[in-house]
């Protein structure tokens, strides 16, 4: 497993219950603006990791549950954040903005 997913791993294992964050936001913070696909590829692959990665936590950059199809089932990515409080209406989640964890004002920058 490359560096780079294990990166990833460790950001996503920050995000705190009833946020989100977005594939860019994780990608420009460890310094791959570009990258935002490999970070969905190493969400792809987290549900494999030894240490819980919560992937359900990642969303695209208008808080779409693009993964969904990645889980157990198609309604297991918004059941996860509707346990931790966080409203989904037609696989987007609601007040997106006000939900969002930023890396790069929440961690200190790698």
């Amino acid at each position: 497993m490359s560096d780079f997913y294990q990166n990833v791993f460790e950001v996503v294992r920050q995000i705190p219950p009833g946020r989100v964050t977005s594939y860019g936001a994780i990608a420009r913070y460890l310094g791959s603006a570009g990258s935002s696909r490999m970070v969905g590829w190493a969400m792809n692959l987290s549900h494999h990791q030894p240490l819980f990665v919560p992937a359900h936590r990642v969303v695209n950059r208008n808080g779409l549950l693009t993964g969904k199809i990645h889980f157990g089932s198609p309604e297991q990515m918004q059941e996860l954040l509707e346990n931790e409080g966080v409203k989904v209406e037609d696989d987007c989640v609601s007040d997106f903005t006000k939900l969002f964890w930023d890396p790069m004002t929440e961690l200190e920058v790698e």
